[in-house]
Parts: C-alpha cells; sequence; structure tokens
C-alpha cells in the first residue's frame, strides 16, 4: 500500500510538473488552498443562551436569526427605567407649577419694591422698609431661578431616563443574534443554557459567497500582475478549469508560508496573489462550494497575454469560463 502510494504521489507530481512545461510564456503558476472568510456570531452583552437556531453544516442567509440570549432580566430593568420616567415626567409637571408660583411671588415683590420706592422718595416711607422690600425682591427672584434650574434639572432626569430605556431595548435587540452573511455554519461553540460574555461566540459562519485562493509569486511575474487580470483555478484531482481574477497584488514581499511545497521554495521572498472566483458562479454552484480544497491558480501575465492552454479552457457542466462580475 505505500510503495503504491508513493507511485501516485510521484505520479501526481509528475502531472503537476508537466503542466508548468507545457505553461506557455507569460503565464504563471501557485499552488495554495481555496479560501473563504469566517465570520463569528457572538453576544454582545454577557447573558445565558435561549436556543440556537443552527446545526454544524447548515446553510444560512444573511439576515437569518440564528440564536437568542434570555432577556428576562433586561425586561425587569426596561419596566423599572418606564417606571422611573413616569415619575420623572410627574416631578416636570409639579416643578413647572412650582416655577409658576414662585414667579408670581416675585411679580408682586417686584411690584411691592417699586411701591415702597416710591413712597420712600417722596419721604413718606422709611429706609428700613425699602430695605425690606428690596431683600424680598431679591430673595423671590433667587427662589425662581431656583425652581427654573429645577425644571431644567427634572427634564435632563427624563432625558436620562429615556436614555436607559433606549439602552435597553438596544440590549433586548443585540439579544436576537443574526448572520450578516450568506454562507454555511462551520462551528456551533455554545448551547441553550450555556452564559457566555460580553462576546462570547455562538455561532462561526463560512462566509462562501467570496471564494479565493492566494498564491506566491517572485518579483519578476508579480511586478507584471495586475488588479483584474484574468486567472484560471483547478482543483487536485479534477481537470476543469474555474474562471477567476486578481483581485489584489501585495505591495510588499514576504516569506512564503509552509503549504508552498518545497523548502527552497519557502526561502524565497515572494509577491502575494489573491485570485478570486466571481459571485455568479458561486451562486449557480453554492451546494459544492468547499474552503480549504487545494488547487492550483494560474494568472495570465501583461502584456501582451497569449492565449490559454487546451487545458485551462475546460469548463465544468457548461460553465462560462470568463466571467465579468
Amino acid at each position: 500500500m505505500l510503495i503504491l502510494a508513493a507511485a501516485a504521489g510521484f505520479g501526481a507530481w509528475n502531472w503537476w510538473q508537466s503542466q508548468q512545461d507545457e505553461l506557455p510564456e507569460g503565464i504563471v503558476s501557485g499552488n495554495g488552498r481555496m479560501e473563504a472568510d469566517q465570520v463569528d456570531i457572538a453576544a454582545k452583552s454577557a447573558g445565558r443562551i435561549k436556543d440556537v437556531l443552527a446545526e454544524e453544516g447548515d446553510e444560512v442567509s444573511a439576515g437569518q436569526v440564528l440564536a437568542h440570549i434570555d432577556i428576562t432580566e433586561l425586561q425587569a430593568q426596561r419596566a423599572k427605567y418606564v417606571a422611573e420616567l413616569a415619575s420623572e415626567e410627574a416631578s416636570i409637571l409639579e416643578a413647572k407649577a412650582t416655577v409658576v408660583q414662585r414667579r408670581a411671588e416675585q411679580t408682586l415683590k417686584e411690584a411691592n419694591l417699586r411701591r415702597t420706592r416710591s413712597l420712600f422718595e417722596k419721604g413718606t416711607a422709611s429706609e428700613v422698609s425699602l430695605d425690606e422690600a428690596q431683600s424680598e425682591h431679591d430673595a423671590a427672584k433667587a427662589i425662581l431661578e431656583a425652581a427654573e434650574k429645577n425644571v431644567t434639572a427634572r427634564e435632563r432626569s427624563v432625558d436620562a431616563a429615556r436614555a436607559l430605556i433606549e439602552l435597553t431595548e438596544a440590549q433586548i435587540a443585540d439579544a436576537t443574534l443574526y448572520t450578516p452573511v450568506r454562507g454555511r455554519v462551520l462551528y456551533r461553540l455554545a448551547n441553550p443554557g450555556e452564559v457566555v460574555s460580553a462576546g462570547g461566540k455562538v455561532l462561526t459562519i463560512l462566509k462562501l459567497d467570496e471564494l479565493y485562493m492566494e498564491i506566491y509569486l517572485p518579483m519578476a511575474e508579480a511586478m507584471r500582475v495586475s488588479v483584474g487580470d484574468q486567472a484560471r483555478i483547478i482543483f487536485d484531482d479534477m481537470d476543469f478549469a474555474i474562471p477567476a481574477k486578481v483581485s489584489f497584488v501585495s505591495p510588499e514581499a514576504q516569506f512564503t508560508p509552509k503549504q508552498v511545497e518545497t523548502r527552497s521554495e519557502r526561502d524565497k521572498l515572494m509577491f502575494r496573489v489573491k485570485l478570486r472566483v466571481p459571485k455568479s458562479l458561486i451562486e449557480r454552484h453554492f451546494q459544492m462550494v468547499k474552503s480549504g480544497a487545494r488547487a492550483t491558480g494560474y494568472v495570465r501575465l501583461e502584456p501582451n497575454p497569449p492565449e490559454w492552454p487546451d487545458f485551462l479552457q475546460k469548463r465544468f457542466e457548461g460553465d462560462p469560463i470568463d466571467v465579468e462580475d
């Protein structure tokens, strides 16, 4: 069995090497894995999980509800804040009524001060009476200002109570966990009854509507690659080509990662190039999309790109070989 496996591996390597030898000038290739971004569905606040509505492997759509966090305590808090808001609003009415009363008293004291001042100027009122009238006027004015500030303070308290209600309602809304993307459940990390902390992960979604692979090219080849260039991807053990486009070319060199086939290749400084599969093609075969599959990516270099060789023109189930999105 080991001899057969070794023979099969050697044969596969010979096939891959033969494909490299057959590549025309201006077409380069690199190996890698198909990748998709992962999106964590996490609780914004700490709480107990009420239910989880998806299992590992389930296909989910953007906006779909995946889990709920128990909101019993939040509902109780909201009821408390609503009661406090009603109390503060009642206090405002009382404070405004006090302002009306104090304003009337201040008006009366002001009129009394004018009369006393007039009588003092005519010599029919004493200076003591004038001082008393002035003191009563000043006191009434200060009391009125304090009453008006109390109204402002009560209004701020109402605003604060409303803010607490809005905050609690936002926390209640956040207790329903949605997926922002279409994809497939990769991991289910928590179950009903468990308590999660703030930021605790409940599910991990594999975002399969954007599939890509990364290859590594030396500087001489990377300098001739531009975003938007045509590319092809062939999965290991498959005999058809998937159209792709260059969506990213790294602006700086790096040592190539471990998955590159040989140590000598890993020792070289290379440039990372990302090949993205068109969304329309993914949509057409969404059920078949897998992340992590090994593949080889091919890129046509500019300028004057050659024609693709025959083995890179083979299609899958009548798919167009050039897709514009």
